[in-house]
């Protein structure tokens, strides 16, 4: 840690800037929630305050589909981005989207990704139990086989934590609220400082 004119700096923030995006749907978006409660803006000063130098954009839009995901993946995440938070899926499962679709869009994704040199966490998610066993055995390995097959980190499900447990989600009962939001980012805090360090490592 250095010191200037008597402030002490974390060892970390004096690195270079990583700029991040998090691409995804509401859930990345924070659907009903003010700009700064959503899980970028969240997720940013978690980080900030744990003295990573980071900007996250926030990239999400709501209703987003892997189709949706697939068709703006190129101008959604500029030249210039240090990492990208891969998180899509939810509203496939919910319309009942073939999984070998989804799981194709996302192996797209991946892969116009991995040709610009940009490194991914991906970020998972389960199919809702109101689709059926057959479909949630075809749908929920998609995010662990796909992560094996580019060599990215995982975090498996992105509602951990929330998704069952009463006051973390608006009226709706589908979307985090602010506080839900909050549990999401401590979840995740962890595999997001890995990834980041992982960036720092391979620019070194």
């Amino acid at each position: 840690m250095l010191s200037l004119a008597g402030i002490a700096i974390p060892a970390k923030a004096q690195e270079k800037a990583l700029n991040l995006v998090g691409f995804g749907d509401s859930l990345m978006a924070g659907y009903q929630l003010a700009p700064t409660e959503s899980y970028t803006a969240q997720l940013e000063a978690a980080l900030k305050a744990k003295g990573e130098n980071v900007a996250i954009t926030n990239a999400g839009v709501s209703g987003d589909t892997t189709s949706g995901g697939l068709s703006r993946i190129d101008w959604s995440v500029p030249d210039g981005t240090d990492g990208v938070i891969l998180e899509l899926g939810a509203n496939d499962a919910l319309r009942g989207i073939a999984p070998e679709q989804s799981e194709k869009n996302l192996d797209a994704m991946l892969a116009r990704l991995k040709a610009r040199g940009i490194p991914v966490l991906l970020v998972g998610i389960l199919a809702p139990p109101n689709m059926g066993g057959d479909y949630a055995e075809k749908f929920n390995p998609i995010y662990k086989n796909l992560a094996e097959k580019y060599g990215v980190p995982l975090y498996p499900f992105f509602l951990d934590g929330v998704v069952t447990v009463k006051g973390m989600q608006l009226e709706d009962g589908m979307h985090p609220n602010a506080k839900g939001v909050a549990v999401m980012v401590q979840h995740s805090l962890a595999v997001v400082e890995t990834f980041l360090g992982e960036i720092r490592s391979a620019a070194k």
